[in-house]
C-alpha cells in the first residue's frame, strides 16, 4: 500500500515508517522540521511538511498523495508530561486529536481513502473501578481530575470519529525505548518516586512492539478498538523499581501521598495509585501480533544500558 504516516518522527512512527518500508509499502511521512525531514528520507520514506490543524494544507496534502491509507500517530509529548500542569502539557495534543483528526478524516473521505488508524492511549483512562486489568469493553474513566478532563474528551472524540469513519483506534500503553524518552531520563535522575503503595496498574509497550502492532492493524485489522501493550501489566512499584535496575541509577525513592501531592497534585497520585492497566488479549488473538518484548521484565534490561552494555 501507498500510505501516509502523520508524525512520522515521533516516538512510533520512526519505528513504524522502518516496519513499512521492510514490508513493502510506499511510505509518506509527515515532520515539522527540515532536520526531521532528512530522518525520513533515510528511512526510506518520502518526508513532507505538515501543519496538521492546517486544514487546507491537510486536505491539499492527501488529495495529491491519494495515499491506500492513513496512519494518524500526531501528538505533541516528546519533553515528556508535567502532572501539575497537565492541561497544559496535553493542549496541543488534545488539539490534534480533535481538530487534526477531524482534518485528516474529512481529507480521506473526500480523497476515497478507505484505511485509516489512529493513535489513542490505554496507559491511564480507563475507569478507576473494578478489576486491575481493563478491556476495549470496559468504560473508559466518566470522572476524571479537572486537569485530565479535558484529555479524556479528546480521546473520546478521536475514537468516535474514526470508528464512526470505519477506521482502526490503538490504545497504546505508556511507551519506553524511544530515542527521547522522558521516563527513562526522569527515572535516571531519580526524580520519580514510588508514592504510597504504589498499586497503580501501568501498562508499557515497546515502541518496536507497538509499530509492529500498528503494521499488523493497517494490513489486516478491522473497525475497532486494540489496546496495544505487553503480556503484563503490573504496579507502578515493580515498574518503577525495574527500570532504575536495568539503567543503574539509584532505586526510587519512596513518599506518602500526602507528600507526593504537594509536588506532582492529586494527578500524579492518582497516576501511581489508582489507574487500571490494559488486556492486550484483542490484539494479539485478532491480529496474530506477537511481541519482541512480551513484557517490561525482558524489554528493560535489553533496551537500556547497562544491561546493553553487559
Amino acid at each position: 500500500m501507498k500510505v501516509l504516516v502523520i508524525g512520522a518522527t515521533g516516538a512510533v512512527g520512526a519505528p513504524l515508517v522502518s516496519q513499512l518500508v521492510e514490508r513493502g509499502h510506499e511510505v509518506v511521512g509527515t515532520s515539522r522540521t527540515q532536520e526531521r525531514a532528512e530522518t525520513l528520507r533515510s528511512l526510506g520514506a518520502e518526508p513532507v511538511p505538515l501543519d496538521l490543524l492546517d486544514r487546507e494544507a491537510v486536505r491539499r496534502l492527501v488529495l495529491e498523495t491519494r495515499p491506500d491509507a492513513i496512519v494518524h500517530q500526531a501528538t505533541a509529548l516528546a519533553d515528556g508530561i508535567d502532572f501539575k500542569r497537565f492541561a497544559q502539557t496535553f493542549a496541543q495534543t488534545n488539539r490534534l486529536r480533535t481538530e487534526g483528526t477531524d482534518n485528516l478524516l474529512s481529507a480521506a473521505e473526500e480523497a476515497g481513502v478507505k484505511r485509516f488508524v489512529a493513535q489513542s492511549y490505554g496507559g491511564w483512562p480507563y475507569a478507576r473501578v473494578g478489576g486491575p486489568v481493563k478491556t476495549e469493553d470496559d468504560p473508559l474513566d466518566e470522572s476524571p481530575p479537572d486537569a485530565v478532563q479535558e484529555t479524556v474528551e479528546a480521546i473520546k472524540h478521536l475514537e468516535t470519529a474514526v470508528l464512526d469513519a470505519g477506521g482502526i483506534a490503538l490504545r497504546y500503553g505508556s511507551f519506553y525505548g524511544a530515542a527521547i524518552d522522558p521516563m527513562r531520563d526522569a527515572v535516571r535522575g531519580r526524580k520519580v518516586p514510588i508514592v504510597g503503595d504504589g498499586d497503580g496498574v501501568w501498562s508499557l509497550i515497546h515502541v518496536a512492539d507497538a509499530a509492529a502492532a500498528t503494521v499488523l492493524a493497517l494490513e489486516r485489522g478491522t473497525t475497532g478498538i486494540y489496546n496495544v501493550a505487553d503480556d503484563e501489566p503490573a504496579p507502578a512499584r515493580e515498574v518503577l523499581s525495574a527500570m532504575a535496575e536495568a539503567l543503574g541509577a539509584p532505586p526510587p525513592r519512596k513518599v506518602p501521598a500526602w507528600l507526593a501531592k504537594l509536588f506532582a497534585g492529586e494527578l500524579g497520585v492518582i497516576m501511581m495509585t489508582q489507574i487500571r492497566g490494559a488486556s492486550n488479549a484483542k490484539a494479539k488473538r485478532e491480529l496474530g501480533w506477537t511481541l519482541r518484548y512480551p513484557s517490561w521484565r525482558q524489554g528493560f534490561p535489553a533496551t537500556y544500558g547497562v544491561a546493553r552494555a553487559a
